[in-house]
């Protein structure tokens, strides 16, 4: 048994069991989801899966300071490479993001404890029954949105802080009656 949203494909299927609501502080995933996350507003999820490996391949497997150096011709050239969503401003978000999480690194802070320190290090588990009980923001992504917002991040609003809160593990929305919560 598992959150219906899960059975539309194989993909999601795999994405779904192994890795959304569990809890991950690598710093190189949590840039993957958050710039998969902001790459998919306005599109499906499994759209977004569907060009995982493409943007792991254009934007160097997520390494923050590759990203972070990017010049404008790299941007103009991934503007160009169909296996990502070729969106000026989420392309721009996510180099930019890198250039902040990088800052945060520079600090002697990680993006992950950044994060994590919003909720003391503790998961939040919600038990919900159905999915329509799943929000698609709440206080705390508002919170960390207009903080992320504030330290310079882009295409950050609420929803898109949920989704990924709910990625990495700091939220976990499985169903109750979910088998891989």
């Amino acid at each position: 048994m598992r959150c219906a949203w899960a059975d539309s494909s194989k993909e999601m299927q795999v994405y779904h069991d192994s890795e959304w609501g569990k809890i991950d502080k690598d710093e190189r995933y949590l840039f993957e989801m958050l710039s998969l996350e902001l790459s998919q507003a306005g599109l499906s999820w499994s759209t977004i899966l569907k060009r995982r490996a493409g943007y792991k391949e254009v934007f160097d497997d997520f390494d923050i300071n590759k990203v972070a150096d990017y010049s404008d011709e790299k941007v103009a050239q991934l503007l160009t490479d169909k296996k990502i969503i070729r969106n000026k401003l989420k392309v721009n978000a996510i180099v930019n993001n890198a250039r902040q999480i990088r800052k945060m690194h520079d600090d002697g802070r990680t993006f992950s404890e950044y994060i994590w320190n919003f909720v003391d290090n503790k998961q939040i588990i919600h038990h919900i029954k159905t999915m329509d009980e799943v929000p698609a923001q709440d206080e705390l992504s508002q919170k960390i949105s207009k903080d992320l917002k504030k330290r310079g991040f882009k295409f950050i609003g609420p929803t898109i802080v949920y989704s990924f809160l709910q990625a990495i593990g700091v939220i976990n929305d499985h169903l109750d009656s979910c088998d891989f919560k």
